[in-house]
């Protein structure tokens, strides 16, 4: 090994720093193709580490075989490695600490974000960075645009009122001068709001929770409660039937090419029960959506079955109902169909 260090002859590992040693251990692991996680090291090592391995030329075979020996031989001496800083603690308990716990730990500790800040900004939904850039400075918001991807930046950006949207826009061809270090602060702040939410008692909001109960509720009792809402909060009412999904709501919610999807789903005996009950009524509809887009084959069966079913027990109808409701509800947690949402068709009609 030559340069502006003392060569490294036959023997002379004991001679070597512990940096040139690491550089030694970081070059023979990179030509052997592994993959070296070196950004994790504080800045400072990754510097010092870069610079000595741009002063060394060569190491002969004796001297890179006592060096990786030395380096395996503390590798087998080592009992247990903890993670750096209180982030990384918090990233390894993850899961194994209550939320409460957590969430005072990243506050005391000033740690809002587990690694790229940016990251989280860019996951973060429209809804919840809309107020957060009206609210920053233009030149912040500039920056903030600059990093998100440019179809979520258009999409933002069209949210907010001209003026403010073009001022925004003017900024970002400002932007260049920026330093890489400030905006990384930026994001670190910004990152920083993201977390800095209360805690909630209730993980879904009052109208998906309300919406789950009546989705399962008898027919009689869901109607009630409805009609007592709009008494009471008509805004609120029409939240929650708009987050109700029910047998009658099949037609307009779930796409005709995945209804053989659903059926499958569903045991027959019980999917013959559940249109049998459906048929001659309100839910008729609903219904007949199903026939019509499931296997002509197949629905012509049940409809025969159907008809020798003749009346069904109304408890019988609504469990059928709600078990085939299950089936689209399962098959779209599993992401296997996507419901269509009442927001969508309202944006079509305006359309």
């Amino acid at each position: 090994m030559t340069g502006r260090n003392a060569p490294a002859r036959a023997g002379a590992a004991a001679h070597l720093t512990r940096v040139q040693k690491a550089a030694i251990i970081v070059r023979f692991l990179l030509n052997e193709g592994a993959d070296v996680p070196l950004t994790d090291l504080p800045e400072g090592l990754q510097a010092q580490l870069t610079t000595q391995m741009g002063s060394m030329r060569y190491v002969d075979r004796k001297t890179l075989a006592e060096v990786v020996a030395e380096f395996a031989q503390e590798l087998e001496g080592m009992g247990l490695t903890f993670p750096r800083g209180v982030a990384g603690a918090l990233a390894a308990l993850d899961g194994r600490i209550s939320p409460q716990t957590a969430a005072r730990l990243r506050k005391e500790a000033g740690v809002r974000q587990y690694g790229d800040p940016w990251n989280q900004v860019r996951k973060a939904d429209v809804k919840t960075l809309l107020p957060m850039i009206e609210r920053e400075s233009t030149e912040i918001a500039a920056v903030m645009l600059s990093k998100l991807d440019v179809g979520r930046a258009a999409e933002l950006l069209g949210k907010l009122p001209g003026e403010v949207a073009r001022r925004i826009t003017y900024a970002v061809s400002q932007t260049g001068t920026v330093s890489p270090a400030a905006v990384d602060r930026i994001g670190l702040a910004l990152a920083a709001q993201l977390h800095d939410v209360p805690e909630m008692a209730f993980a879904e909001g009052a109208v998906e929770r309300v919406g789950a109960i009546l989705n399962y509720s008898p027919a009689a009792t869901r109607d009630d409660v409805l009609t007592g809402l709009d008494e009471t909060d008509q805004d609120f009412a029409a939240l929650v039937r708009r987050a109700i999904f029910t047998f009658e709501h099949i037609p307009e919610r779930v796409k005709p090419t995945d209804i053989p999807r659903v059926t499958r789903e569903v045991d027959q005996a019980v999917l013959v029960t559940a249109l049998a009950g459906a048929a001659g009524g309100d839910l008729a509809p609903a219904a007949e959506f199903i026939l019509e887009n499931m296997g002509k084959r197949m629905a012509e069966a049940m409809r025969e079955e159907i008809t020798e079913r003749g009346r069904i027990r109304l408890r019988d109808a609504e469990e059928a109902m709600t078990a085939v409701v299950n089936a689209v509800r399962m098959l779209e947690a599993a992401g296997e169909i996507t419901l269509i949402r009442p927001e969508d068709e309202a944006d079509d009609d305006e359309a």
